[in-house]
């Protein structure tokens, strides 16, 4: 992965002038901006361009800075012109930042990521897809210490099927939930997992003893636990359109939210198979109604109204057959059900007028 992303990063290097022609900044763009904590990369391209999915068209990656694809607090980002085509340019601001109102400092070790890490980091850490023998081969509760069917945070259960390469102390505990099935050919992508706890192996055994530490719902007999994923994330994924053309559909959202928003997840049915990537973008389109036309003296006759451009959003995380996809902006409610493509060109006025600040956030 990072060899393709340097590869990737030498590659808009060299092509920056002959790409950047095309690129439309945004009318009120600053000539400078200091990244501050807080700051992301999504964000700070809004300033600059009008779709922050142009970062990597004018993005000019300086050889001579260590990273230079990482960008920290303190950082200076500018807006300069070579062959009268505009560039952006990384100067690297000081590794400590000044906190306000104490007098203190702190060093800096993380740099931004590309959009909300609050938003996103519980589907990173607790992935809610997985495949059916992910599920079928973790270990499972198999009973509670004083013989309940539901458990709550304090709790002791008991598990089995731990194995010998299971290392960890620190488990999610998940539920098997419903498949998620390809609209069009029917096939399985994968299952849902529904989260429950956070548990913590007191004793090793068959079975072992967990104590449950943390849970969102009640735990049941049945339940299946998966090791706790190091939360130490790099979110500095650069936001671009896919190289080759993608289609697909939103096949599920969480937590019961039947109308989806900004920075919303959403999973749709391509993934990396299909080519998706971290940090594509993709426009969503509202699925058209189908009607009853009532003029026609025919009865019984349906039409079905054409799909509404309904926002942008951005792969962040990739599994072989669905993708993790977070609604940036939308100007109307999107559903499970309606359409993602990489394709611009057909809606570009209805693009142009949200990314302009016409739509709602």
């Amino acid at each position: 992965m990072m060899r393709r992303l340097f590869l990737s990063l030498m590659f808009l290097l060299f092509c920056v002038p002959a790409m950047a022609a095309d690129v439309v900044l945004n009318p009120n763009h600053p000539q400078q901006h200091v990244v501050v904590p807080g700051d992301t990369l999504w964000d700070i391209s809004g300033e600059f361009l009008m779709f922050p999915w142009n970062w990597p068209d004018i993005w000019y990656v300086n050889p001579q800075i260590e990273n230079p694809h990482l960008i920290y607090p303190g950082d200076i980002i500018s807006l300069v012109y070579r062959d009268g085509r505009p560039v952006l340019e990384l100067t690297r601001g000081p590794k400590t930042y000044k906190m306000s109102p104490e007098v203190r400092e702190i060093v800096l070790e993380k740099a931004i990521p590309t959009i909300p890490l609050s938003a996103i980091k519980p589907f990173l850490s607790k992935p809610r897809v997985v495949g059916e023998e992910t599920l079928a081969n973790a270990p499972y509760i198999v009973s509670s210490a004083d013989e309940r069917l539901i458990s709550g945070a304090g709790d002791k259960v008991f598990a089995r099927g731990f194995t010998a390469d299971d290392e960890g102390d620190h488990y999610s505990v998940f539920r098997g939930g419903k498949p998620y099935l390809d609209p069009e050919t029917k096939e399985v992508l994968g299952y849902e997992a529904i989260y429950t706890a956070e548990a913590r192996v007191t004793t090793k055994g068959d079975p072992a003893t967990v104590e449950l530490q943390h849970t969102t719902r009640e735990v049941r007999i049945g339940d299946r636990l998966l090791p706790v994923i190091d939360d130490d994330y790099e979110m500095n994924f650069i936001p671009r359109l896919p190289d080759e053309p993608q289609q697909g559909e939103i096949i599920s959202v969480f937590d019961g939210v039947t109308q989806v928003g900004q920075y919303q997840i959403v999973v749709i049915n391509r993934g990396t198979r299909e080519g998706i990537e971290v940090g594509h973008v993709l426009m969503v389109l509202a699925k058209g109604k189908a009607i009853e036309d009532t003029v026609t003296a025919e009865r019984n006759v349906y039409v079905k109204l054409p799909d509404q451009f309904a926002g942008g959003a951005m792969v962040f995380k990739t599994f072989e057959k669905v993708s993790y996809v977070i609604i940036m902006k939308a100007n109307q409610a999107i559903h499970v059900g309606d359409r993602v493509q990489s394709d611009t060109d057909e809606y570009s006025d209805e693009i142009n007028a949200l990314f302009r600040g016409r739509g709602r956030r």
